[in-house]
């Protein structure tokens, strides 16, 4: 077996050096669910086991991924730990707040959130500084964020429709609560512009808000043409002017892309070729490329991360070809394949991704362009 799997990666070392223009791969202490950009093109990395102690860290990527054109051969092909610290909870999700040193992080038990200080550059540590309490946070699922700055430092911040709130970071002062009867499980929120909000509920359903507008109940429209069963997570597009649409994902495959002026309508429908559909949804994650147009990349179903290009898909929801597939994490080890748990885009370089897994594993990969 041991000698299969070795002939196995061998030959996909070999075929990475013609499919990839950059591959780097590394390995974390404990692996991490989110891989979120900071401050000065930084990377932060945190664990989610359940015993405690749980790492947070900031990362300082290698040459290749700091500069936008390619630079030769560089000695330092790693990651550097510029500075860390420690959480006593889970982190399933952390968010830098732009324009400052704070980082803000969830997680289990419940929907409270913790604020963090990364240090100047005459130390190395991450020191928690703060807490958001949320109302009812016990017993609740753990909170999804956002953060912007363009009014001042705020976090949106809500596990359930119901409870959607936004906090100024530093003051911990309310200033949004939402009005909502409707308890539906949040899988993920996003700030449009300082004053859009979208969210993605659990069971497929789009809510838009404007604080502009005077307080009413936040109106959940179901995801049109699209299967009711599964559970649904959302790609946003970058801004509410943008003219990329909300990207849908759900647990069995299935993708519908909808315009931010009419969430009732779908603009294209098409389904992912998935191992065990339904069989998983805790790291499901789609996400639009910030410097290539119609392109998403798809993770959580399995050990590898699909890239899409959505141009040409239509409303027959037939099945859709990835232009890429990275398998790296899938292998090289023993016992159950690793689940990718996390991706993102380079915010600059438009081909390269950051994926980890359930295995430790952190890759950075910028698959070649083909020929025509």
């Amino acid at each position: 077996m041991e000698t299969a799997a070795c002939g196995e990666e061998d030959e996909w070392l070999i075929q990475s050096l013609r499919l990839y223009q950059d591959l780097h791969t590394f390995e974390l202490q404990a692996p991490t669910r989110l891989i979120e950009w900071a401050r000065g093109n930084r990377v932060c990395v945190a664990g989610y086991g359940q015993s405690g102690g749980n790492e947070i860290l900031q990362l300082l990527p290698p040459p290749t991924l700091q500069v936008k054109e390619t630079q030769g051969l560089c000695p330092e092909r790693d990651f550097k730990v510029e500075c860390g610290g420690f959480s006593d909870r889970p982190v399933y999700s952390l968010k830098h707040v732009p324009d400052t040193s704070l980082l803000v992080t969830s997680g289990p038990p419940d929907s409270s959130l913790q604020v963090w200080q990364v240090s100047a550059e005459d130390s190395d540590v991450i020191q928690a500084i703060s807490a958001i309490a949320a109302e009812k946070a016990t017993g609740q699922p753990w909170a999804k964020i956002a953060t912007i700055s363009a009014r001042a430092p705020w976090v949106l911040h809500g596990s359930r429709l119901n409870s959607v709130q936004i906090t100024e970071v530093e003051s911990r002062k309310n200033v949004y609560r939402a009005a909502s009867e409707n308890s539906e499980e949040l899988s993920g929120l996003a700030f449009l512009d300082c004053n859009t909000l979208l969210l993605c509920c659990v069971p497929g359903q789009l809510c838009l808000a404007d604080l502009r507008q005077p307080p009413s109940p936040l109106g959940a429209a179901s995801i049109p043409s699209a299967p009711r069963a599964g559970r649904w997570c959302m790609g946003a597009p970058g801004s509410a002017s943008s003219c990329q649409p909300v990207a849908l994902l759900s647990n069995e495959g299935h993708l519908v892309l909808t315009d931010l002026r009419k969430t009732s309508e779908a603009l294209a429908l098409a389904k992912c070729r998935v191992p065990s559909p339904g069989s998983h949804a805790e790291f499901l994650c789609v996400s639009w490329a910030p410097a290539l147009e119609s392109t998403l990349a798809v993770s959580g179903f399995d050990g590898t991360v699909r890239v899409y290009e959505a141009q040409s898909w239509d409303s027959s929801g037939r099945e859709a070809e990835p232009i890429f597939v990275h398998r790296g994490h899938t292998l090289g080890g023993s016992g159950d394949p690793p689940l990718v748990t996390a991706h993102t885009w380079h915010l600059q370089k438009p081909r390269t991704l950051l994926s980890a897994a359930s295995d430790g594993s952190l890759h950075v990969w910028d698959w070649v362009q083909p020929c025509g």
